[in-house]
């Protein structure tokens, strides 16, 4: 009953989280845009981004992966046989990959902080996907399990990642067009 309770605790601060994530982004888009205002509205909206981007990232999107990777290991040290399982290994790569993600943001949050653009909004719309393919990748893995051949797993995230970066070009063209 025990690894029933902490599952139910790892899937709510994994959607804790990745909404986190998914809209922290979107405020870097957001910052990142307000360079194109003119001085006063643009020091404004940076200004008001600054303390949306933190208290987002420091009151919810971190502690929610913090109570995710603790709940996880939890649910590991009560069912150890689940580290001996092939897919437990490949949900637990896209997992690092993911925490990385996590603190490739937050270097991000900091960058902005001091005024530094490294990132156009392009680069951050294709970036705010790759946690979308990252949690497409998570869910199909601990869903399917082993029932799934990897080559075809793999043939498949790839062809979504293509369809996600794709509809993120698209987007640039039909935005830009419309500022024309």
């Amino acid at each position: 009953m025990l690894y029933l309770y902490l599952k139910s605790i790892h899937i709510i601060f994994v959607v804790s989280w990745m909404a986190g994530l998914f809209y922290i982004v979107r405020l870097f888009i957001y910052h990142t845009e307000a360079n194109e205002r003119p001085e006063q509205e643009r020091l404004i909206l940076q200004r008001q981004f600054g303390i949306m981007e933190k208290k987002l990232w420091n009151i919810i999107t971190t502690p929610a992966m913090i109570l995710t990777v603790l709940a996880g290991i939890s649910m590991l040290y009560v069912n150890p046989a689940l580290l001996k399982m092939p897919w437990m290994h490949v949900k637990l790569c896209f997992v690092v990959g993911l925490l990385a993600y996590h603190f490739k943001c937050q270097q991000i949050i900091k960058q902005l902080s001091q005024g530094i653009f490294k990132w156009s909004s392009t680069r951050l719309r294709v970036w705010n996907e790759v946690a979308t393919i990252f949690l497409v990748a998570i869910v199909f893995v601990v869903i399917l399990k082993n029932a799934v051949d990897w080559i075809y797993g793999l043939i498949g995230l790839i062809l979504f990642s293509v369809i996600i970066m794709s509809a993120v070009k698209i987007y640039k063209y039909y935005r830009l067009k419309d500022k024309n």
